[in-house]
Order: structure tokens, then sequence, then C-alpha cells
């Protein structure tokens, strides 16, 4: 628990100890003056991205973009792990390929290759032994007997190896029905390698399954219905810019006071009073009475000005304490509670008050402009300082709180198939976002990283975070398509400014980097500040206050 709810109307961070309870409200979206759009990735060797900004983006977007508008392909079979070559080679005789459709944007290709393809591989790959083996009695080159050959180089050895061949060869065939819609990293041959071997003994032929997600389909409910957008927003009366410049001017101005010991009254509203705290549960049978440890803090520092902010009735039950005095109280935890297991308990709490202060304040005029905001000589000049950063402020949380109501409308209207590869990688590549944010704020050493990264955490992050990871892919794929259903572009010297923004960021925090997935992230983040705009010149907005 916490005692203050945060609230992010103030253009300044304000520093103080606060206990962990008596949380009221959840914490606002928090606000800053430096509008900065951060993306975060993995770079194709699972290297972390460091975060990175662009210039030209007036806010943050919450649009972490799924790969699928770049499809690349690579093939890769499941009985090696070897990349084939999608260059394709003329065959003997043509192959059969049979394409089922399957769940989440899954295509399943049926291979089926005639045995003329098997003996032309089986051909050129006893060819390749004969040039390479050093079958003794027989000179470097020179035609050696089939039968003899086969002896040296073992017929299970000549066997995988005309497999493998066939595979290489046809595999590019196979696959053409599906080029250029194939997600990369998700191609795979499914069936076990020890099956076509029993198929090409027995029958001179082979057969294989190949399992590949596909680019998903994008379907409107209603048909285009992303163009006549009715949008509901819902803005925070605490962003209000006025209010907060208000606020803002007066905790500039209490930071210029001098706290002063009280010694011959008790807490007024005003003054800053340091606690000692702890409750229990309050029940008739003795014996179920416990103590709330998340109640318990000592020294806690409390402005009595932000008593808004704190448990209902805390306040009014400390007014008049004085230094040294001790009070104990009734309240009653709100249903509406953040902490569930507190929501409307009874608890008594008691109170020692171990300081008490007041503050001396300048007075309020032009004679500490200066002090108030450097460069200001009037206390009107600080006032309008502050009340246009607030504005600036607002309007950054008015665009997001509608960027983020209309793609919370978009992922709604659509209906997908999101291919398990997809949402696999995109789940990792937030994993990786959050380790990094985790290993900034607390420098995790090489253990505690490690355990972090284990599959088996992983994993579990992304069973618990499946839903939400859906809906950010969903509403990404809703842009994705608007972008191309639409024809929307953006100055290429844009992209190319915003790249090379993007590599210096990386170089000047001495990062590895990949330059072409460096420019397709941004070129994506880019296609959603395009879409996002065409949205709001095109949709009806109406705002509310909350």
């Amino acid at each position: 628990m916490e005692l203050c709810y945060s609230c992010a109307t103030t253009t300044t961070t304000t520093t103080t100890t606060t206990p962990t309870f008596l949380q009221l409200k959840p914490s606002l979206v928090s606000l800053s003056l430096s509008n900065t759009l951060v993306q975060l990735n993995t770079t194709k060797n699972n290297t972390l991205f460091i975060p990175h900004k662009l210039s030209t983006s007036s806010r943050h977007f919450s649009l972490l973009q799924p790969q699928s508008s770049r499809l690349l392909t690579r093939f890769a079979a499941s009985s090696s792990s070897t990349a084939y070559d999608t260059v394709q080679d003329q065959l003997p005789a043509d192959i059969e390929v049979t394409e089922t459709q399957e769940p989440n944007s899954r295509i399943r290709l049926s291979v089926e290759v005639p045995p003329a393809v098997c003996e032309d591989c089986y051909k050129r790959v006893m060819n390749e032994f004969m040039k390479q083996s050093k079958v003794p009695g027989f000179r470097p080159g020179k035609k050696v007997p089939e039968s003899i050959l086969l002896s040296y180089v073992g017929k299970q050895n000549a066997r995988k190896a005309t497999i493998e061949s066939v595979l290489k060869r046809t595999l590019p065939h196979a696959m053409s029905s599906v080029t250029g819609r194939a997600l990369k990293d998700s191609i795979r041959i499914v069936t076990k390698f020890s099956d076509m071997e029993e198929t090409y003994s027995s029958l001179n032929s082979l057969r294989y399954d190949i399992i590949v997600d596909v680019a998903p389909e994008v379907k409107w409910i209603p048909e285009g219905g992303y163009k006549n957008l009715k949008i509901v927003v819902q803005i925070d009366s605490e962003i209000d810019a006025h209010k907060a410049s208000e606020q803002e001017l007066k905790r500039r101005h209490k930071s210029l006071g001098l706290l002063r010991i009280v010694t011959d009254r008790g807490l007024q509203i005003g003054d800053v009073v340091v606690l000692d705290i702890s409750a229990t549960t309050i029940d008739q049978d003795e014996s179920n009475i416990r103590k709330i440890p998340s109640a318990e803090t000592k020294g806690f520092n409390f402005d009595t000005e932000d008593g808004d902010k704190v448990l209902p009735g805390f306040l009014d039950s400390i007014i008049g304490i004085q230094q040294g005095e001790t009070k104990s109280f009734p309240l009653v935890f709100p249903e509406s509670w953040k902490q569930e297991n507190l929501r409307g308990v009874h608890a008594q709490f008691t109170v020692e008050c171990k300081e008490l202060f007041y503050r001396d304040l300048p007075e309020l005029d032009d004679s500490i402009a200066d002090k108030l905001l450097p460069g200001c000589t009037t206390l009107e000049q600080v006032k309008e300082s502050l009340l246009q950063k607030c504005l600036e402020v607002e309007q950054t949380a008015k665009e997001q709180a509608t960027d983020n109501a209309i793609l919370d409308q978009l992922r709604k209207m659509i209906e997908v198939d999101i291919p398990q590869s997809l949402l696999e990688e995109q789940g990792r590549q937030f994993y990786g976002a959050k380790l990094l944010e985790i290993q900034a704020n607390m420098k995790l050493n090489e253990q505690q990283l490690a355990s972090l990264s284990s599959p088996r955490a992983v994993n579990e992050y992304l069973e618990n975070q499946k839903e939400n990871i859906t809906n950010i892919i969903k509403q990404n794929l809703a842009v994705g398509d608007i972008f191309k259903r639409e024809n929307l572009q953006f100055p290429t010297e844009e992209l190319v400014k915003e790249v090379e923004n993007s590599i210096a960021e990386f170089k000047r925090h001495k990062q590895d980097y990949d330059e072409e997935r460096v420019k397709e992230q941004v070129q994506e983040i880019l296609e959603g500040a395009k879409v996002l705009e065409w949205l709001r010149e095109h949709a009806e907005i109406e705002y509310t206050t909350r």
C-alpha cells in the first residue's frame, strides 16, 4: 500500500519519503515536458536494442510493431540447422505440393518428391563424394565403381546426404506458393528424418510436411469501419493546465521556505509532520486481531497539504496532535482500495508524532521571481511560463489519450488469426524491453540476469501476458492495414533523418545495432504516427473529464 497516490500534473518531480500503504487512486499516466518516442526491440542476433527516440515525433506512441510487414523467409529443416538456399534449382520432374490451411494463420505444405528427382539428387551426391573422397587404390578424381564408393562412405551416410540434397533442391519449389507471405523464422519441416529415410529406402521417393506461419489477414467489422470512428476520450481532471500550474507554483514557493519547529501548538493544515505509524485489524474476536505490515512505517514525512491524497479520515484524525503525543483511531479502507485484501477492512491506527514543523515562507511577489523560475523578473512571468509548460503537457496528454482510445477501438474492430510465431516474437521483444528497464534501474548481476533470461522465466511471461501481447499485435496489424489501404506516405528524408539519429544514439551508448533492423523499426514507427494522424483527422472525437 502507499500513503499517497501519484499525481502526474506537475512539471517537476518531488522527492518524498512515502510509506508503502494507503493508496487511494491508481497512478495517473506519467507526463514529461520532453516529448520523446522510445522504441525497444531486439537485433537479429537477439542483442537488446537500447532505447532511442525519434526527434520529429510529437509524443509517445505505444506502437511496438510486429515484423509481419517485413516478410523475410528463412528455410530451416528440423532435421538439421542448415539454412537452405532459396534459389530454385531446375528439377528433372515436378514435385507435388498440397496446401492445407490450419488455425492461427498457419499453412501445412505436404510435399511429394517423385523418384526421378530423388535419383538425380543421388547421382549428384555420389559425384560429389567421388570428387572429395580419397578411396584407397584410386587416384583422386578417378571414377570409382559405385559399390566400392558406397562401401567406403557408407550406405547410411549416402542416404542421409541424398535426402538433404532433395530437401535443399525442392524446398524453394515447395515454398513458392507462400513466397512473400511467410513469416521469418516460422518455417520448419515437421516430418521426422527417420520417416523420410524409411520412405526413401522403400519407395525411392520422398514425402515431407512443412509448417509455415503466414502474414495474418485483417478482417474489419464492419468493413472499412475505421473510416468513421466515433471515439469518447476520458481525460483526468488532474491534468488541467491551470490547476497544474498553480500546484507547481505552490510547490516551488514551498521549496524556498524554511521548516521551523512547532513548540506551542498542535498540528495544523500547512504543517509538515514526522510520524511513526502502525495499524491492526479490528475484530470482536481478539484472537483474530492481526497487524497490517504494509501500514507500518517509521519517520514518515507527511505534508498536510497532501491530505486529499491519503486514506479518507487519516488527516482529520491527526489534526491537533503535538510533538511526542500518540493518537489511536479507527479507519475503514474503502471498497475501491488498491489492495483487494484490505477493501472494507476496519483498522485501528496508532500514530506517534515524532517532529512537527511549520513553513516560514517568503512573500510571494516579484522579489523571488528569479528563484521560482530562473530568467523571470516578475511573478506574472513565472505564472505565464509555468502555465505554458503545463499547457504543453496537457496537450500531449490529451493527444496520447486520444491515440490510446483510437488504438483500443481499432483492435475491437478487427478479426485476425495471430500466428504463434508472431505472438512469441513480440512477447520476447516486450520481455527484452522489460529486462532493459529492470537492468537500468537496479543493475542486475550475472546470476540475476541469467535467471530472468531463462526459458522458464520468458515462457511464464508469455503465458501471463498473452492477452496483452495479443491486443498490442492486433492494434499494430490494424494500423499497418490502414496504412496500406489508404496509401499513406511520409517524406523519405524524414526516414533518413530518424535512422541517422537512432544510429547515432546507439553509437553514443557504444551499443551494437543492425542498421537494416533500425530502418525497419523507424519506418514502422513513422507509419504508425501517420496512421494515427489520419485517423484523428477523420474520426469524430468527444472529450469527457473524469
